[in-house]
């Protein structure tokens, strides 16, 4: 064969190996076919789903079931039962003969089960069993959407759980059983939960509140879900018409105070829902459950609920729950309130229920070196709204002991953040009520005074710790970061991160204790004056010269409170006069308004009549000024002169707004801090909360300084403040004849208008109602006044 034959052969080789390279099967071991790699793939994604079909499949031990037997011995073996609590049970028979007794281990043997109502049940049907001697009672079951994820239980002798995929009224899943029926459980957080029975004849999940004799027994639980506790730690609840306390075991301390809403007239609660509290419900569900956790209540069977959504205010910051009842963030025993810490934590932790009935719960807890009891009592006698009892019996050590009134939650007042700390101490003078400087980094103790009491207060609402024995010397506040113990403000609209956790730092008091037996009172609610005067009387003893001043714990907020506090609490005074008359805050604050005017208008009218006095005079002094400008001193003389002529003051406008601004800035602050205005609505679906900005309609997407919401309030003030400046100051028309001065003045009367506006866009609309009406009769005050002096 010749080279070119050769070089030819070798092309066609080459090509061919090339070809099959590309196009077909280099080795027979290896799978390089186009064919080969599409079933290769194919593979791979059916190993991956069948995977994460696995992953998604809820494991047999973590479901609610639980083997039972017609005798201990485990003969007679029938199949499963659904656990429905402590002592209700459900299966289905699939053999004739259905026993009237079972057996469902336990931790240390069986429990003993009877069936509720007639044994004689066709083949199939639902069974409801019960633990025998126990009262048949109704079963909670969850009521939740089914769809989703689905895990099925056949009930079989061959337990295997099926993950099936609802949607809407169709099931779609591999199910191999088709003359058996399952039992339908969904994970809700951190458990799994029964929903229904898969019935394969009509391939559908039927609620179990649909058989009988289930129907009469069945009530639907609250949703979202919550997730079941840690085991070490259990939740009680006592409950009154102004308080909901739920305690922990862990500290025997209260992990939640949550205060009802005021519904109606009837309802005895001070507290309103506000803007916030809708949020929370409508966006965030499952931070809105009062309590977190299940708990037990004082009855005769203690089992678990779960709680109400909605309803309650948290005066105490919670966990942060996520969108599956999972705690996204979790609040540590140590910020919980009434809990005892210790300098070097060694105190007990948990506690154990000694006494549970509906008025009182006793913990002890030991730790070797400390034993100690705590003993929460409502009194049914001499007990003020929103108080309770506490007695700490302290056997060994104390040094280094404190109690601690947990950190309350954030409440906005007029738009921003600011807490209050006080107590009350004996002075030379009797007692004084002092204000504790908020520590700016970690915690701050003073060993020096002892205080009569000790107050936590967030602006609206805290608690006041009482202690009715002798105390230790000294107090001490700490500081939290809020990132570490976010506020329940930031769930809401937490994407664009509205409110952010870290800017709100919590604040906690302590008060040392002693060994032996100290009682406390305790006030956990809104500061109102009139309420906590209330309490000043019921806990007053004139014939021992005792007052709490548990009034004295409120005080006006501001920068300057120390001179508008007197004018605040007389404006104050003046508009409850008026609220009861009325029956409105927003009426009432019109009224006040209108009195306040009156009050001043002397002053105001000197202030005007001045200003139109300066006014008319302007071209004069123009004249003067133009006349002597090669001589400015006899021109100042002259100007003066020309002044005292015509009895105008050049001043005369600034004195009587001096001595406007105590009552200014009381009404002010008056506005800004009263509780009686938080939650009170004036035109619902726009003005719902004096104490909170107007909200016209709200967007998804915030901007810069304005937010997500329209607030229309103070863009009304805006546009009346600019109307009164235009009528006070009156200029050419002609802008070329305007002076530098004139000019001057009127872009100030814009720039004022606007920042005005700016400035209370964030405030309270009870602010901003005070500002607009007060500017408006100011207008007719002004036209009035002008009329009279004959002044176009």
């Amino acid at each position: 064969m010749d080279k070119r034959s050769l070089l030819f052969l070798a092309c066609i080789t080459a090509t061919y190996f090339g070809l099959q390279t590309f196009f077909g099967t280099w080795d027979g071991d290896k799978a390089h076919s186009i064919e080969g790699k599409a079933a290769i793939e194919r593979l791979e994604k059916e190993n991956a789903a069948e995977k994460e079909r696995a992953s998604r499949t809820a494991p047999l031990n973590e479901l609610p079931l639980a083997q039972i037997f017609t005798d201990p011995l485990g003969r007679g073996k029938i199949g499963n039962a659904l656990r429905l609590g402590d002592t209700h049970f459900l299966t289905i028979a699939w053999q004739a003969g259905l026993p009237a007794k079972l057996y469902v281990p336990n931790r240390d043997a069986f429990d003993v089960l009877t069936i509720q109502g007639p044994v004689t049940r066709k083949e199939g049907e639902l069974v409801l069993y019960v633990k025998e001697g126990a009262k048949t009672q109704r079963v909670e079951l969850p009521s939740i959407p089914l769809s989703g994820d689905l895990h099925l239980v056949a009930l079989n002798s061959e337990l295997e759980v099926i993950l099936a995929e609802q949607r809407g009224t169709d099931t779609s899943f591999p199910y191999a059983y088709p003359d058996q029926p399952a039992i339908a459980f969904t994970k809700s957080a951190q458990h799994y939960l029964p929903v229904g029975l898969f019935e394969p004849s009509k391939n559908k999940v039927t609620p179990f509140s649909d058989f009988e004799p289930l129907r009469t027994l069945v009530q639907q639980a609250s949703v979202p879900l919550v997730p079941t506790p840690n085991a070490s730690e259990s939740f009680y609840v006592l409950e009154t018409d102004y308080q909901q306390l739920v305690f922990s075991t862990r500290g025997g301390s209260l992990a939640e105070i949550n205060l009802p809403l005021k519904t109606s007239k009837d309802t005895k609660s001070l507290v309103k829902e506000i803007d916030i509290d809708r949020k929370i419900l409508a966006d965030s569900p499952q931070n809105a459950h009062f309590p977190l956790h299940p708990y037990s209540i004082a009855t005769d069977t203690a089992e678990k609920v779960n709680g109400s959504l909605g309803g309650y205010y948290p005066l105490l910051r919670r966990p942060i729950m996520n969108a599956d009842g999972t705690e996204k963030t979790k609040v540590s025993p140590q910020y919980y309130a009434l809990n005892i810490i210790s300098d070097s934590n060694d105190v007990p932790v948990n506690y154990s229920v000694e006494e549970f009935t509906p008025r009182k719960i006793k913990f002890s807890g030991s730790d070797g070196r400390h034993r100690i009891t705590k003993t929460y009592t409502i009194p049914e006698e001499r007990n003020g709204p929103y108080c309770f009892d506490l007695e700490i019996q302290i056997d060994g050590e104390s040094q280094g002991l404190w109690i601690s009134s947990g950190v309350p939650d954030v409440e906005l007042v007029g738009g921003s953040y600011a807490p209050q700390l006080k107590y009350q101490v004996r002075t030379n003078r009797g007692t004084d009520v002092e204000e504790i400087k908020l520590p700016k980094d970690g915690s701050t103790t003073n060993n020096v005074l002892s205080p009569y009491w000790i107050s936590n207060c967030n602006g609206f609402l805290g608690l006041i710790i009482d202690p009715l024995s002798d105390m230790s010397t000294g107090y001490k506040i700490q500081k939290t970061n809020g990132a570490e113990l976010p506020t329940r403000l930031s769930t809401i609209d937490a994407a664009h991160h509205l409110y952010p956790a870290e800017n709100y730092p919590g604040y906690m008091t302590l008060l040392p204790l002693q060994s032996g037996t100290t009682t406390f009172r305790i006030f956990a609610g809104p500061y109102d004056e009139a309420l906590l005067k209330e309490l000043d009387n019921l806990y007053g003893e004139p014939n021992k010269n005792y007052n709490p001043e548990y009034a004295q714990s409120i005080s006006i907020q501001g920068w300057f409170s120390f001179i508008s506090q007197p004018f605040s609490k007389f404006l104050f005074l003046l508009m409850q006069l008026f609220y009861a008359m009325t029956h409105s805050w927003a009426i009432s604050i019109v009224l006040l308004t209108i009195a306040l005017r009156a009050m001043m208008y002397p002053l105001n009218n000197w202030s005007m009549r001045s200003t139109i006095k300066m006014q008319q005079m302007a071209p004069k002094v123009k004249a003067l000024k133009e006349r002597y400008k090669k001589d400015p001193q006899r021109a100042k003389i002259e100007e003066v002169k020309l002044y005292k002529e015509s009895g105008a003051n050049p001043i005369g406008g600034c004195l009587p707004m001096l001595l406007q601004i105590p009552f200014m800035m009381g009404m002010f602050y008056m506005l800004k801090s009263s509780f009686p205005l938080r939650g009170a609505p004036f035109m619902r679906g726009w003005i719902d909360d004096l104490a909170s900005p107007d909200i016209l309609f709200s967007w998804s997407t915030p901007i810069w300084f304005i937010g997500n919401e329209l607030h229309l309030l103070p863009i009304l003030m805006g546009i009346v403040m600019f109307l009164q400046g235009k009528m006070t100051q009156k200029f050419p028309k002609d802008p070329s004849q305007m002076t530098e001065a004139q000019k001057q003045q009127k872009m100030m009367g814009i720039t004022m208008a606007v920042v005005f506006t700016f400035m209370f866009y964030n405030v309270s609309s009870g602010l901003n109602i005070y500002f607009m009406i007060s500017t408006l009769l100011g207008i007719i005050q002004q036209k009035f006044l002008m009329k009279k002096m004959h002044v176009d």
